[in-house]
């Protein structure tokens, strides 16, 4: 848990600076910044989705996980949620909730935050935990001077994710293997490119809904790799 606390404390610090600064960055400045973490969102989700070992593995938990998490509706519930908390604040910042969400899906689903925590968990090493750390403080700057305080509240599922993925790890490292880590990078990967569509706004994306996908994705792997 040691390696998530302090990713939570630099999300925290980066965002500080960046709202501090926002309001000395000119409005087409934050738009090309914005434009700026779209593409490299794109560049980051394909590097993790060539990853895969297994293309099938890649598309059936995409599908799937996204049937699962359409009928679950999570996309509504994670942005609900970010409505909840910016009223809780008194927020008027009108993208609290898309600075929240986005946020949140970024610094979770990446490969960092899958291999750190399993890491972290069964060999109480926070190596990479600790570089994703800094990695998130300095995008944390980049994303609050753009959208606002709701990125500081993104540490809610950051803790959430990240520390409970730490504490299954130890109980769950023996079905943890290279392979199954590899199709959860490369799922995760596809979910990130969909978040850099939406910053970009070329396409609406209900990220939320595909969540499920990286999970399908351990189950598929286990049964056929």
């Amino acid at each position: 848990m040691k390696g998530t606390i302090i990713n939570a404390i630099a999300i925290i610090l980066g965002s500080s600076i960046g709202i501090f600064f926002s309001k000395l960055i000119p409005e087409k400045i934050k738009d090309i910044i914005f434009q700026a973490l779209g593409l490299s969102t794109i560049l980051i989700g394909l590097q993790m989705a060539f990853k895969t070992g297994n293309l099938l593995i890649l598309i059936f938990s995409l599908l799937i996980g996204g049937i699962i998490g359409e009928a679950l509706d999570l996309e509504k519930r994670l942005n609900s949620f970010g409505e909840f908390l910016r009223k809780k604040m008194k927020s008027k910042n009108r993208t609290f909730v898309e600075g929240f969400v986005t946020a949140s899906l970024v610094f979770c689903i990446g490969a960092m935050a899958i291999v750190g925590s399993i890491q972290d968990g069964i060999n109480d090493d926070q190596t990479v935990l600790y570089t994703k750390s800094l990695l998130d403080g300095f995008a944390s700057i980049a994303f609050s001077s753009a959208l606002g305080i709701g990125v500081v509240f993104s540490v809610i599922p950051i803790l959430l994710y990240q520390g409970g993925m730490t504490l299954l790890a130890v109980y769950l490292k023996d079905f943890l293997t290279s392979a199954v880590i590899t199709e959860m990078t490369a799922a995760g990967g596809m979910l990130i490119f969909g978040i850099g569509l939406n910053i970009l706004k070329i396409k609406v994306i209900k990220v939320g809904n595909l969540l499920p996908s990286v999970l399908v994705a351990v189950m598929l792997a286990l049964m056929i790799m």
